[in-house]
């Protein structure tokens, strides 16, 4: 049960991954954004913490399609 009444989000726009496994030397840190655009358009962002220059963009219609490909790489990962 949650404390303080405290509720998850159904739908998430922004996410925050982490894997540590010291035995098999693997530490990553991965955070995905859903962010509107100038242009009425709603984007995917996502990007590995702590390395330079790695980063995906992937454009949607709209923000429920974002949504959607934001759950399906996270389940990836």
């Amino acid at each position: 049960m949650l404390d303080g009444g405290a509720q998850f989000e159904i739908f998430p726009t922004d996410l925050h991954l982490r894997r540590v496994e010291p035995a098999l030397n693997i530490n990553r840190f991965n955070r995905m954004t859903v962010q509107r655009d100038l242009f009425e358009g709603t984007s995917l962002i996502w990007r590995r913490v702590g390395t330079a220059g790695r980063q995906r963009i992937d454009v949607h219609i709209d923000e429920g399609r974002a949504i959607s490909a934001l759950m399906a790489l996270a389940r990836q990962k």
